[in-house]
């Protein structure tokens, strides 16, 4: 076998092309499968991510319906402005029933508290302190929301067991014209 210039040419052409194939097809061709396979990755974690934040929706679903009963049960709770002077007359029983002069009440103008009302009644009373105590029990027991900011209890100045006192029952309600 002759081994001459077209041959040399032959052998040449036949080693250039899987060499420029590796260089022109193959290597720009894995370059573009590894980026590939790292969007697929990167795709993946993404998804996990929103299948971890979707199981947690029906968490959030639950504990906003628990978040929604307990705010609808506080706000039965609270009576309409119609109603605070029937709680009036409630704490004004209770006062009478525990044993306490029927208290003085003055009320105050109504208070922007949140998205409720606020209604501050001045009362005056007075009577025994196990009357006292019993009263404010019994108060704390009413459904209603009610807090006492301030009180000043005194001794009678006859010394014999009485005692006065000043005290500010604020009563929570819903305004009717304002629903929250």
């Amino acid at each position: 076998m002759r081994f001459g210039p077209r041959e040399l040419l032959l052998l040449l052409v036949i080693v250039a092309i899987p060499v420029a194939s590796w260089f022109l097809v193959f290597n720009p061709q894995n370059k573009r499968i590894t980026e590939k396979k790292a969007e697929i990755e990167h795709k993946r974690e993404l998804l996990e991510r929103l299948r971890a934040e979707t199981s947690r929706n029906s968490d959030l679903e639950r504990a906003n319906a628990e978040t929604a009963a307990t705010i609808r049960t506080i706000e039965a709770r609270l009576p309409t402005n119609k109603e605070v002077d029937r709680i009036v007359r409630q704490v004004s029983t209770l006062a009478v029933d525990s044993g306490l002069q029927s208290p003085g009440l003055k009320s105050a103008k109504p208070v922007n508290a949140a998205l409720y009302m606020e209604q501050p009644l001045e009362m005056k009373t007075s009577g025994e302190f196990e009357g006292f105590y019993g009263f404010l029990i019994d108060l704390e027991r009413l459904p209603r929301i009610t807090r006492i900011p301030d009180m000043k209890l005194e001794r009678d100045s006859k010394g014999d067991g009485q005692m006065k006192c000043e005290f500010t029952l604020s009563i929570y309600f819903q305004d009717e014209a304002v629903k929250p």
